[in-house]
C-alpha cells in the first residue's frame, strides 16, 4: 500500500478540492502542498503533470482530479465508483459532464467577477509558501493578464458561463427528481464529490476548505448568482452534500 501521500494544489481550485475531499473522505492522511499561480506549475511539472491538482506517493503519481479518485478507488475497499453495471454508463457520463463542463465554467464564471488583487490574494495564497505570498502583489498584474486570456475573460464570460452551469444543473435537477438520496441511487460517490466541489464555486459552500467570501463584498451580479443556484434543487443538494459529507 502507497504512503506518504502529498497533494500538489492551488488552494482555490475547485478540482484540488475534489481531490482533497475523496483523500478526506477515505481518512487518508496526506500533505497538502499549496502553491498561487505560476508557481504551482514547476512543483506539478517535476512530477509530470501540468497543472493542479497532482497526488503523489511513494510508489507512485497521479496527475489530474478523476485520475487521483480512480487511482485511491483502486487503492481502497471503500469504493468511490459504483460496481453495479447500470450505474456505471451514468457514472462516466456525469463524470464527463462535470468535470468538462460545469468546472470550466464555475471557473471562468467566478474570475469574471473577481480576478482583483483584493478578493484573490486570500484564495491564491491560503497555506502557500511565504515567499510566495510576498510576491503576490509583484505578479499579479502578469498574472492576472495570463488568466483572463486562458480562461477567455470578457465581458459577458459571466453570463455566458453562467447559462452552461444552468443547463449542468437541470440535468442534476432531472435526476433528483426522483427523490434519489445521491446521484447514483442509495450510495454517496465520487460523481457527488465531483459535482460538489466542483459547483463550489457557484454555491459558497459555508464548509469548504477556503472560507466563502461575504457574499456583500461580492459585486451585486454574481451575488445574485449565487442565490440563484443555491435556491435550485441541484444547488440545495450540492449544499447538503457539503453539510454531510464535508
Amino acid at each position: 500500500m502507497p504512503t506518504n501521500f502529498r497533494l500538489i494544489t492551488i488552494p482555490v481550485s475547485h478540482y484540488s478540492e475534489k481531490a482533497r475531499w475523496a483523500l478526506d473522505y477515505l481518512e487518508i492522511p496526506y500533505q497538502e502542498l499549496a502553491h498561487m499561480p505560476p508557481f504551482h506549475r514547476s512543483a506539478t511539472k517535476k512530477h509530470g503533470g501540468t497543472t493542479v491538482p497532482v497526488l503523489v506517493t511513494d510508489t507512485g503519481v497521479a496527475t489530474d482530479s478523476t485520475d487521483i479518485l480512480r487511482y485511491l478507488d483502486r487503492l481502497y475497499p471503500e469504493k468511490l465508483y459504483p460496481i453495479d453495471p447500470q450505474f456505471q454508463l451514468l457514472s462516466t457520463e456525469l463524470e464527463t459532464l462535470f468535470n468538462n463542463t460545469l468546472g470550466v465554467h464555475t471557473r471562468r464564471w467566478g474570475y469574471s467577477y473577481i480576478i482583483t488583487p483584493q478578493l484573490l490574494y486570500p484564495k491564491w495564497t491560503l497555506g502557500v509558501p511565504f515567499w510566495e505570498k510576498l510576491l503576490f502583489p509583484i505578479i499579479f498584474p502578469r498574472v492576472g493578464k495570463i488568466v483572463r486570456s486562458n480562461f477567455d475573460i470578457t465581458d459577458t464570460s459571466a453570463a455566458e458561463s453562467c447559462r452552461e452551469i444552468e443547463i449542468v444543473f437541470d440535468r442534476v435537477d432531472s435526476l433528483l427528481a426522483d427523490g434519489r438520496q445521491y446521484l447514483l441511487g442509495d450510495r454517496f460517490s465520487a460523481i457527488d464529490i465531483t459535482f460538489a466541489a466542483l459547483a463550489a464555486p457557484i454555491l459558497q459552500p459555508p464548509e469548504h476548505h477556503i472560507q466563502p467570501t461575504v457574499l456583500d463584498l461580492l459585486p451585486a451580479p454574481m451575488q445574485t448568482d449565487i442565490s440563484k443556484a443555491q435556491a435550485t434543487p441541484a444547488g440545495k443538494f450540492g449544499l447538503k452534500l457539503y453539510r454531510e459529507h464535508r
